[in-house]
């Protein structure tokens, strides 16, 4: 990258493209101006980044004498997030955090795509008091679950509570347990999966254990075995992103539903129950995947809380079909029943 002479960082600045192609324009900006992605793509959703006087998309590859401009606003406003109202389940909550029952398809905080209907917005919405969080454009949140992932998740309303409640996850005392649905049976039980999960080389929106990632530890206990399928209790040893998905797809296990790490899927089932995999999957409108618990101490007042989420209502027509048993659908606690909870007590 080559910046023009005389030109202002704060007004702006303009590169020629030196290489080939690049990458995403909103990755490689990044990379370029040493800016978050976050920061990256806001420039592009503003209109910011152009090139021969028109504004440029996130997706664009730009190829090489490509001349691209750049402008920065004098000072950044503070940031504020549009309202956006709609229900949310809280399981808990005191003046220092909340934990709410996330519905799948909600985004948990403004990004590229999503700047104006995340959970962020929401929470705004509802008048909720928000942590100033640990990252721009993240608002007392602690942790994130996938936009199709539901369950429980926890937020932070005081700046002191959400700089103890980050401690206690990166020194793994909060317990995140998740209800899994995958494919296939496990030799054993429990199994420690450990295996090192970075960005995709070719697909960056995905993730994949290759060599030179960050550590990962996932934990998994078989709860309940069907003829396809089992019910997996998955505990977090560390939170990568996608970080569930891609360790059971690594060990052959993918989870029911998921279009991103499927590996398969139904087509991996042995041809003579070929039929009822495909009911199976065409019944999971999402990948089977539930954050159902979560065990923590308070973290001003020391209290231990352990909170709970059931089966959502989505994903019972999978849980019934996996386990050929229609009652599933009015079974009104399914992981209760299936004992999922039984080693708390």
């Amino acid at each position: 990258m080559t910046a023009t002479a005389g030109e202002s960082w704060r007004a702006g600045t303009s590169f020629c493209v030196a290489v080939e192609r690049t990458d995403r324009l909103d990755r490689f900006l990044a990379d370029q101006l040493a800016l978050s992605r976050t920061q990256a793509a806001r420039l592009i959703a503003e209109k910011l980044v152009t090139s021969g006087g028109k504004p440029l998309r996130a997706s664009a590859q730009l190829e090489r004498g490509a001349v691209v401009q750049v402008l920065f606003p004098a000072e950044a406003p503070p940031r504020t997030y549009a309202p956006v109202h709609a229900e949310l389940r809280f399981v808990y909550e005191d003046e220092h955090l909340a934990v709410l029952d996330k519905p799948a398809g909600l985004v948990v905080h403004p990004g590229p795509g999503h700047w104006d209907d995340t959970l962020v917005n929401v929470l705004v919405g509802r008048g909720t008091a928000l942590s100033q969080g640990s990252a721009e454009g993240r608002p007392g949140i602690v942790h994130r679950l996938d936009r199709d992932t539901s369950g429980l998740l926890i937020v932070a309303k005081t700046d002191l509570a959400h700089r103890r409640l980050a401690r206690a996850i990166e020194q793994r005392r909060v317990e995140r347990i998740y209800a899994a649905l995958v494919w296939g049976h496990f030799a054993r039980s429990p199994l420690e999966i450990e295996a090192p999960i970075a960005r995709h080389q070719k697909d960056r929106t995905r993730m994949a254990v290759q060599a030179g990632g960050r550590h990962a530890v996932t934990h998994a206990t078989v709860v309940a075995r069907f003829d396809l399928t089992e019910l997996l209790r998955v505990r977090l040893g560390t939170g990568r992103t996608h970080q569930i998905r891609v360790h059971l797809a690594h060990v052959g296990h993918p989870v029911v539903g998921d279009r991103e790490y499927a590996f398969g899927g139904s087509r991996r089932v042995t041809p003579s129950q070929r039929r009822a995999a495909e009911r199976l999957e065409a019944s999971a409108p999402r990948q089977v995947l539930h954050a159902a618990e979560l065990q923590l101490v308070h973290p001003i007042t020391g209290v231990p809380l352990s909170l709970r989420s059931e089966w959502p209502e989505d994903l019972r027509p999978a849980l019934a079909e996996s386990a050929a048993a229609a009652n599933f659908l009015a079974e009104r606690n399914p992981l209760q029943y299936l004992g999922f909870f039984a080693s708390d007590e």
